[in-house]
């Protein structure tokens, strides 16, 4: 059993080539992820880089007011996309409350006062509810 493990032990792994970025590399994305054009992740991918090194470029080469501008525009896009779950979940609420209204009722009113894509999904969900 200790030849077996010894035998593990001295297999040489394979290294990989590292190919070092250049610094004009280095800066495009940094403004990239800057101007919130990428987004960290994003940019590992497409570049083939660590998000640790991405990380370390942003704390060396950024100033405090470009971080900080990065930094406030990553919390309003979550604050954005937040909001928009929202009002997706109060969109299909009401689109709900106007389908069973329409089917206890008889009265199909959002064909006449609502726009026609809104009728639609009106349309959709009261046959949802007659299933």
């Amino acid at each position: 059993m200790k030849t077996e493990t010894l035998s593990r032990k001295w297999n040489p792994a394979e290294k990989k080539e590292l190919n070092k970025p250049s610094f004009a590399l280095n800066k495009k994305v940094i403004q990239q992820i800057i101007n919130g054009q990428i987004s960290i992740h994003a940019a590992a991918i497409k570049y083939d880089i660590g998000r640790t090194t991405i990380d370390y470029w942003l704390k060396q080469f950024t100033t405090f007011e470009e971080a900080e501008g990065y930094m406030e525009k990553d919390k309003e896009l979550k604050k954005l996309q937040k909001r928009i779950q929202e009002l997706e979940w109060v969109k299909d609420f009401q689109q709900d409350l106007i389908a069973e209204f329409e089917l206890t009722t008889g009265k199909s009113l959002a064909k006449k006062y609502l726009p026609e894509q809104l009728a639609k999904e009106i349309e959709k969900k009261k046959k949802a509810q007659n299933k």
